[in-house]
């Protein structure tokens, strides 16, 4: 998804499409994400899976609920939304980060963007960096 939305954001730039990346981390109140995530179609092979890895999504989801701090609930994504959708244009952030836990995605990203404005800057083409207004 983000890789669709970095793409689109170069797309839309010529366009005057002002874009933003939300990038939700792993909110484990105020959601069913995990009991209600998809699962294999291939009961045989999830059975086979977890002779390897008995339980591990629920070890996945008890650790990051662990690593959450009290409180952070997946409103505090929506809030980040409507806080960007009333910024001016041209004062919309390219990316944020809503991650209460900190898994580090937000570092990943920080140098996948820098890399990416490298490049563009490198073939001339900086202009899909920012929306033309």
């Amino acid at each position: 998804m983000d890789s669709l939305a970095v793409s689109y954001a170069a797309e839309l730039a010529r366009w005057g499409v002002e874009t933003s990346i939300v990038v939700p981390g792993s909110f484990t109140s105020g959601t069913n994400h995990f009991a209600h995530s998809g699962h294999p179609a291939d009961a045989a092979i999830e059975a086979e899976y977890e002779t390897k890895y008995p339980g591990l999504m629920d070890q996945v989801a008890r650790k990051l609920a662990a690593l959450a701090p009290e409180g952070a609930d997946a409103s505090l994504v929506s809030g980040e939304i409507a806080r960007i959708v009333a910024l001016p244009a041209g004062q919309r952030p390219y990316r944020v980060h809503i991650d209460p836990a900190d898994d580090g995605s937000e570092e990943v990203s920080n140098v996948a963007d820098r890399v990416r404005r490298e490049f563009l800057t490198r073939v001339g083409l900086e202009d899909l960096l920012v929306a033309r207004r």
